[in-house]
């Protein structure tokens, strides 16, 4: 049987938390951000937490094996 492989995407795009929660990048801050305030693109560099009904499907894509 193959060993089983991360998603590669989902290694780039999330982080797991010492606690074992899930870390990710808020979205919507890339481009087009002159029309942004600059209190939304501050609050758009916090990091957030993956939502729980989201965890299963995520931890799936990090699986290892």
């Amino acid at each position: 049987m193959p060993k089983m492989k991360s998603s590669g995407s989902a290694k780039k795009r999330f982080k797991i938390t010492g606690s074992g929660k899930i870390k990710r990048k808020k979205a919507y801050a890339s481009h087009i951000l002159t029309k942004k305030t600059q209190k939304r693109k501050r609050n758009l560099r916090q990091s957030a937490l993956v939502h729980p009904a989201d965890v299963p499907a995520v931890k799936r894509m990090l699986a290892k094996g």
